[in-house]
Order: C-alpha cells, then structure tokens, then sequence
C-alpha cells in the first residue's frame, strides 16, 4: 500500500546507486572527521617510524644527522649487539612462559571467581566485586614490599613462579569484577531449566555459562598476556639473576648512567616489539569471531 502511494504522488525509491552517491556526499563534514582520524593515526605510529629509522643506523649516523633522518646503511649490529648482551632467547622465553601461565591461570581465576559472585549469589557480592575493583586499582609500588616478604619467606625469591602467582592475582581482579558483572545479567529462567533438567553447578558452569562467555575470555586471555608481557616493576625486584629476567628488564639493561646507545636501546626494542607484534597478528582474527560468536548467542 505504501509503494502504491507513493508511485501515485510521483515519489521515487531511490536505487542503490543512489544511496552509494549520497553516503559519499554528506558534506565536508565528513572528510574533516577522516583527515582528523588519518592525522590522530599517524601521530600514534610516529614513534614506530622513529624506532625503525634509527635501530638500523650506527651510533655516529645517528650522533651526526639525529633521530630523524634516513639510515645512511642498514646496520644490524645494534640486533647483534642486543641479542648477544642480553641472551634474548632466554629472555624470549621467560616472557612467553610466565606471561602464558599468567594469562591461562587468570582466566580460569576469574572464571570460577565470577560464578560463585555472579550466579552463585554469595552473600556481599556486590561488597565483593566493588573489593576487587579497588584491588585492582592498587599502584605497584605498594604491594613490592608485603609481595617480596612473602616471596622470601615461601622459598620463591628470584624465582619465575613467583611472577606467575603474583600476577595471576593481580589479572584476576579486573578478571573476576568483569566476568561477574556479566553473570549477574544471566536470564534466570535459563539457570533454572538447567537445575530442572539434573545439572550440578559444575555442569551448569561448563555447559551453560562457559559457552556463552568463552568470547569475554578470550578476550581477557589476550589482554593478561599482553599486560603480564609488559610488566616491569615487580619483576625487576622479584627476579634478581640475570637468567631469570624478562624481557623489558632486558631492555633497561642498555640505559647506563652516563651513557646511553639510542641505535641499540631502538634495536632492542624493535626485536621486544616483534613477538607481541606476532601475537596480536594470531590472535586479532579470533578475537574478532569470538566478539561476533558472542554478540549472536
């Protein structure tokens, strides 16, 4: 009826072509709002093109023409120099092992945290998830000292696991504040079809709720990773010994005090920079089905 209506007063749908012609044309407001995104864009990688032009010069290219101009040659003896000074592949896979531990265990940390608050309604838990809120928001340098204490007193000084508890804790704060700010929304109706149907809790939690926020850990998994991976207060204070360190540690090893080899300190960064860059690069795709996974359920 509404078609006949507008053909009879001489109304025209427009055609595709024209709805492509008119969201182009919107005026120039909107090649404003594109040429201040490419602007903001590029002023947020402008300190990756520094570190690439100037990780590949020689300390007198780089003491003669400055930090921003082109390479006279590519030099890789900063890489060489950093790789070797610092036994990189130890470091490599200290980060990769503690920040993977720290990711799996947060996640699954959190995870049960968030069904005992969230939809196992323990009394207090609003008490509980604004608790774990302030934890979170705790600066680093407060916790050092009660940290290291109890490090040294349980044998786990200037060791590896130390890391891996200590920031399994820390991660499952916002974790657990997150996920049971999420179960709290659950529809009732579904939990209580499950205990009609004979599930226990653990089934209910495995094949109810796990499914439904497997994407939000997903997320969470990557983003402990990534956290953990740049962390440097705490390990630089808990693990003393060279062979134990990690990797942004690893870096701050190249700043003397009076000295300071900015096409080495750049090298150093760009090789850190890589393995996370990789990570991003995997995980990026699957991300983004999970988001879309669990916007449809």
């Amino acid at each position: 009826m509404e078609t006949m209506t507008q053909v009879a007063r001489g109304v025209r749908d427009p055609g595709p072509e024209e709805n492509t012609r008119d969201r182009f044309h919107r005026g120039a407001g909107r090649w404003v709002v594109l040429a201040a995104c490419g602007i903001f864009a590029l002023l947020m990688i402008s300190p990756f093109i520094l570190m690439l032009l100037n990780a590949f010069k020689t300390s007198a290219d780089y003491s003669v023409n400055g930090p921003l101009s082109w390479p006279q040659r590519l030099d890789f003896e900063g890489l060489a120099f950093f790789w070797e000074r610092t036994r990189f592949p130890v470091k490599l896979w200290n980060s990769i092992w503690t920040s993977g531990l720290v990711a799996l265990f947060a996640v699954l940390l959190s995870l049960l945290n968030a069904y005992a608050i969230g939809i196992g309604k323990v009394k207090g838990s609003p008490f509980l998830v604004g608790l774990f809120l302030i934890a979170n928001m705790l600066p680093q340098e407060v916790m050092i000292y009660p940290l290291f204490t109890m490090a040294q007193k349980v044998g786990l000084n200037d060791n590896p696991w130390s890391i891996v508890i200590i920031f399994t804790v820390i991660q499952s704060a916002f974790g657990t504040y997150l996920l049971a700010s999420v179960m709290g929304t659950f529809p009732k109706a579904l939990l209580e079809a499950a205990e009609l149907d004979g599930a226990s809790r653990w089934r209910i939690l495995w094949d109810v709720v796990f499914p439904i926020v497997r994407p939000t850990m997903g997320v969470l998994m990557t983003f402990f990773f990534i956290w953990t991976w740049n962390e440097f207060f705490i390990p630089l204070v808990m693990l003393t010994s060279n062979v134990n360190q990690t990797v942004p540690i690893a870096l701050s090893s190249l700043q003397g005090d009076r000295m300071l080899d900015v096409p080495t300190l750049n090298a150093g960064a760009l090789m850190s920079l890589v393995p996370t860059f990789i990570f991003f690069l995997i995980f990026q795709r699957t991300l983004s089905r999970g988001i879309t996974a669990g916007s449809v359920k």
